[in-house]
């Protein structure tokens, strides 16, 4: 890899922010009054709940996700297994149409074991199709009565030229800050025989050359440019650990989002037309588990063992349903996630993505409508787009095709740690209308795969946080329904009064004009609300 001179001061301007005054890792599960940052006051509510001597029954919590780490040491004592099937035997025990789902089921997988990581966006599935059609053709080609669809065509070929150009830029941005780095740390990790060290360790190493002393030099030099931020060699080793694997990623979405030759469900082995199909996939649920271990952690991660982290529900079964891949889920795959979950006992289900196209809307609608019907609670993160989905879509939604709107979909943003004018995420989508309420989705910490823990940002956490909450809500009052449980998350969450900056643009808002409430989800308050109102 060739060699980038960069200027010292240069890096410190860049990097100065990442180490700001660090907040408490379990800064969401807090409380606004003892602990001064606006999380949800989970002891209080634990508290609450003892003192009025409630007992609890477990909740199956469905993560419709990415995959998940089941031998994870705080996520193992929470997992959902179907005592109905016999592991191992290749037979469908329950006969619900799945072979041995001892844990789930992979939607997103094949019968001979692969799986599928990586997916096209379904932008760039919408562009090809539209494509093998009117490639080569212009607005005097077409026929009269081609004339919509051929305006679709290019509506969908700018959003693809646009959005792979954009994900190149981000490429190249990234590329000098990685490659510098890249050329820093890895030498040193070699020659001090270890990935992360300390500054002590750095210091005594002894180095076989003088351009590793240099090397040396310079990494001291940014420790000394940054060391009012607190910066120290383990947080720079892993500030370049993430800088490397969000280089992966880019590359890998560049490779797999906007390819019009790759076709995932070769690897799936559906036929993708018949959307009435089941019995698809495999059973292996493990697959790319960063994103759904971490979700999993927030809801659930079992507590109280001295380990790691402690998640919000303290009686779940956590069943994982692996059907969003690297790039956009597709319709069938999620509707069958959503039924799978229905009929294996979930009584909430955690949606943490979404996209631009729904083709398959109506296939979605309908897995939804049913688990209305079967009395389920579909939380979903409203995305991290910085967009007002009052006007801008964002699928799955509570909106049916129908034009009803879903009763048992809770639709949720993002908030962050400051109780100012950052208060809602900078990424966050948001909408008076479609956004129920805002939950703690910023640095939030959590499980990832090979028993580590680390903080991520996202909807996609925020969402994990309301399913937390209802878990609780509904293992301690089971007699709840859905309606119920969004009624109570609402009404007893936390007001703030405050102008802040509305996310993806520099207006100043009233935090409450970002969601139908105005609120932030508080355990606590809820948990004294069902005692109040529903408790029987």
């Amino acid at each position: 890899m060739r060699h980038i001179t960069i200027s010292l001061l240069f890096l410190c301007f860049i990097y100065l922010p990442l180490y700001a005054q660090e907040t408490p890792e379990n800064w969401h599960l807090l409380d606004k009054t003892e602990d001064r940052v606006p999380g949800i006051s989970l002891e209080k509510a634990y508290a609450l709940l003892k003192a009025n001597n409630k007992t609890s029954t477990p909740v199956i919590v469905a993560v419709l996700d990415s995959g998940l780490d089941i031998e994870h040491e705080d996520i193992q004592p929470v997992l959902w297994t179907n005592s109905k099937e016999i592991e191992g035997n290749a037979i469908d025990d329950d006969n619900n149409g799945y072979v041995d789902d001892i844990h789930g089921w992979n939607f997103i997988g094949g019968k001979n074991g692969q799986s599928l990581e990586a997916e096209t966006l379904e932008l760039t599935r919408l562009y090809k199709a539209m494509k093998t059609r009117f490639d080569g053709k212009n607005k005097f080609t077409i026929k009269t009565d081609e004339q919509e669809d051929y305006d679709l065509f290019l509506r969908y070929k700018k959003a693809y030229n646009e959005g792979k150009s954009k994900l190149r830029n981000s490429i190249a941005q990234n590329t000098e800050e990685f490659e510098f780095f890249d050329n820093l740390i890895p030498p040193l990790q070699k020659a001090i025989g270890k990935n992360s060290f300390t500054e002590k360790e750095l210091q005594k190493a002894k180095l076989s050359n003088g351009q590793l002393e240099n090397v040396r030099a310079n990494f001291f030099r940014i420790l000394e440019r940054n060391k009012e931020k607190n910066l120290t060699s383990e947080k720079l080793i892993a500030h370049y650990e993430e800088l490397s694997t969000k280089m992966e990623m880019l590359e890998k979405r560049l490779k797999y989002n906007y390819s019009l030759d790759f076709n995932g469900r070769d690897i799936i082995g559906d036929d993708y037309a018949n959307v009435n199909e089941k019995g698809y996939g495999n059973n292996d649920v493990t697959k790319r588990s960063g994103h759904g271990t971490h979700v999993s952690g927030i809801i659930g991660a079992a507590r109280n063992n001295n380990i790691g982290i402690d998640g919000i529900a303290d009686n779940v079964r956590i069943m994982p349903i692996r059907s969003t891949p690297m790039g956009d889920e597709n319709d069938k795959d999620v509707a069958n996630g959503i039924r799978y979950a229905v009929d294996n006992g979930a009584k909430i289900i955690n949606m943490s993505f979404g996209k631009e196209f729904s083709p398959q809307k109506e296939v979605v609608d309908a897995a939804v409508k049913y688990a209305q019907e079967k009395g389920v609670l579909l939380v979903h993160g409203s995305g991290n787009d910085g967009k007002n989905t009052d006007y801008f879509y964002s699928f799955p939604s509570a909106l049916l095709a129908d034009g009803t709107v879903a009763s048992n979909w809770i639709e949720v943003g993002a908030s962050a740690v400051h109780v100012d004018e950052k208060l809602p995420a900078t990424f966050s989508n948001y909408g008076k209308t479609s956004v129920a309420i805002f939950a703690p989705g910023v640095d939030i910490y959590s499980t990832l795969p090979e028993n580590s823990y680390d903080t991520r940002s996202g909807t996609s956490m925020a969402a994990p946080v309301v399913s937390g909450v209802a878990a609780l809500l509904l293992s301690y009052f089971p007699h709840l329904t859905p309606e119920e449980l969004i009624a109570i998350i609402t009404e007893s969450g936390t007001s703030y009064d405050l102008t802040v900056n509305q996310p993806g643009s520099d207006e100043k808002v009233p935090f409450s004009s970002l969601s139908q409430t105005g609120k932030i989800i508080n355990a606590h308050q809820a948990v004294q609300l069902a005692l109040e109102k529903y408790e029987k």
